[in-house]
C-alpha cells in the first residue's frame, strides 16, 4: 500500500493484521479520490476526518493532496502506532492528530471544535455501523456546509439513504465493496 498522489507520492505505508482491518486497496482509493475532486474540487486547505483510519491511508492520501489537517479515530493500539509512524514518514506529523477510542465516543468529544469538509467511513462490515455513524455526525454537525463523506460498506450491505439532513448522492461498487457518498440534502440545511 503507497501514497498514490501529491506531495507523499509513492511513499509505501505501513500495515497491520486483523480480524477487522481492510485497508482500501490502491485502485478503489484511487476511484474514490478522483470522485472527491469532481465533487469538491482541489483539497487544498480543508479539514479531513478519518474514522476508524486503521493505517491512516485515507487521511494521509488527502493531506499528501493538499489538504490542511487530519484527524484520524480508530480504536486499536496497532492503529495508533501505525497512523503515527505512517505520518512520520509522509511528514505530515504536524498535520495529522490520532485519536485513540471508540469511535461513537470520540465523536462528542470533537464536536464544537472543528468541522470537516470531508469525512472518510471505514466501519468494520456487517455491524449497521455505517448508519450508526452517520447518524452520529449530522446530529452533531461535524460536516461543513459543503462538506462529503465517504463511506464504505460490503456491497450486499444495506445502508440508509439518509441519515438527518445528509442524503446519498451516489454509490460505487467495486468487487465487495461499495462506497457511498453522503452531503446535505439542500444547500443551508447544515449546521452552519
Amino acid at each position: 500500500m503507497r501514497i498514490i498522489s501529491g506531495s507523499a507520492r509513492g511513499i509505501r505505508l505501513a500495515t497491520f493484521s486483523g480480524r477487522d482491518i481492510r485497508p482500501t486497496p490502491d485502485r478503489v482509493r484511487e476511484a474514490i479520490f478522483s470522485i472527491l475532486y469532481s465533487r469538491l474540487g482541489e483539497l487544498h486547505g480543508k479539514s479531513v476526518l478519518d474514522l476508524f483510519a486503521g493505517t491512516g491511508a485515507m487521511a494521509l492520501e488527502a493531506l499528501s493532496r493538499g489538504a490542511a489537517k487530519a484527524v484520524t479515530v480508530d480504536a486499536g493500539p496497532q492503529a495508533a502506532q501505525t497512523v503515527a509512524a505512517n505520518a512520520r514518514a509522509c511528514r505530515f506529523e504536524g498535520q495529522l492528530t490520532h485519536v485513540r477510542g471508540e469511535v461513537a465516543a470520540a465523536l462528542p468529544r470533537l464536536a464544537g471544535q472543528s468541522v470537516f469538509d470531508l469525512i472518510f467511513l471505514d466501519p468494520p462490515y456487517g455491524r449497521g455501523l455505517l448508519d450508526q455513524t452517520l447518524g452520529q455526525i449530522a446530529n452533531l454537525g461535524l460536516l461543513s456546509a459543503r462538506g462529503l463523506i465517504c463511506g464504505e460498506a460490503g456491497a450486499r450491505e444495506a445502508v440508509a439513504d439518509a441519515a438527518g439532513a445528509l442524503l446519498r448522492i451516489d454509490t460505487r461498487t467495486y468487487g465487495a465493496t461499495a462506497i457511498h457518498f453522503y452531503t446535505y440534502a439542500e444547500q443551508g440545511s447544515s449546521p452552519e
